[in-house]
């Protein structure tokens, strides 16, 4: 049996004793997973996300800070281009 994401997540959340992902959250945190696979190796995704919780910041804090951080690391690719 194969679950929808939805379902494990809640799932998830109850046998962890804490509260459900909001779809709201869910959204950034995929966004968020996005840019951090897309401006490193896929494996900083999950575990950006898990630095998220321990920092403790709102989701929407995070992503911004991994759009800015991608964004610094695109404009030096740009700069090691033109070299």
């Amino acid at each position: 049996m194969t679950l929808q994401a939805r379902e494990w997540l809640d799932r998830y959340a109850a046998a962890l004793s804490t509260p459900t992902v909001s779809d709201k959250d869910l959204e950034a945190l995929l966004t968020l997973s996005g840019v951090a696979a897309h401006a490193s190796e896929r494996k900083a995704a999950p575990v950006s996300c898990y630095l998220v919780a321990r920092s403790g910041l709102p989701i929407a804090d995070a992503l911004a800070a991994a759009r800015a951080l991608a964004d610094e690391i695109a404009e030096l690719d740009d700069g090691d281009d033109r070299g």
